[in-house]
């Protein structure tokens, strides 16, 4: 999200685009997930950086970026970075990312953009939440086990299985099992 630029951001950047060094700033950009309620969320920029933003096809404009990975504004440093990620595949953009070690937090907060929130679903497409009670929708053969868990059988408080949003758990039998999301729907 862009605004206009306010005089301390106008005083930081001197005039000139945080990203590219070679235009007049034109507008503040706030780094996402962060908003323009402060000037250390904001990076400067020029017309042709704004639109370069939005132009999938931009790269070679973004080999600028060599430089500004470098620059002391943490803001400055994610938008960068945020850049040259999306632009990985591309050797230059790999170079300069193999280049810098930025502080955790920075990268963290250039990364928040990719990362997609894991959610676990039913076989109907409903959000599972851990604690949820849910019900087998077909017969399951139970690994290591000589039992089959039949369709209709409910299974209470399960646990979500962090990193596989296939997959939860839940107690059948006095055992704790994984189960298959597509194989539920909640209760």
């Amino acid at each position: 999200m862009s605004t206009v630029i306010t005089p301390a951001l106008r005083e930081r950047c001197e005039g000139t685009c945080e990203l590219c060094a070679a235009d007049t700033a034109v507008a503040a950009f706030a780094v996402s997930p962060k908003n323009n309620d402060a000037i250390e969320h904001e990076v400067a920029l020029c017309q042709t950086c704004l639109e370069a933003l939005d132009n999938g096809d931009a790269a070679r404009h973004w080999q600028c970026l060599a430089g500004s990975i470098w620059h002391s504004e943490p803001a400055v440093q994610a938008l960068s970075y945020r850049i040259l990620y999306k632009n990985k595949e591309q050797s230059w953009a790999e170079d300069i990312l193999n280049s810098v070690e930025l502080d955790e937090a920075v990268v963290h907060w250039a990364m928040t953009v990719f990362e997609e929130k894991a959610v676990h679903r039913d076989s109907n497409g409903n959000e599972l939440q851990n604690g949820d009670t849910v019900v087998l929708t077909q017969n399951l053969n139970v690994k290591g086990t000589s039992f089959t868990a039949p369709k209709g059988t409910v299974v209470r408080k399960i646990r979500l299985v962090a990193g596989d949003t296939g997959q939860i758990e839940g107690k059948i039998n006095e055992q704790v099992i994984v189960i298959l999301t597509q194989f539920v729907r909640k209760s």
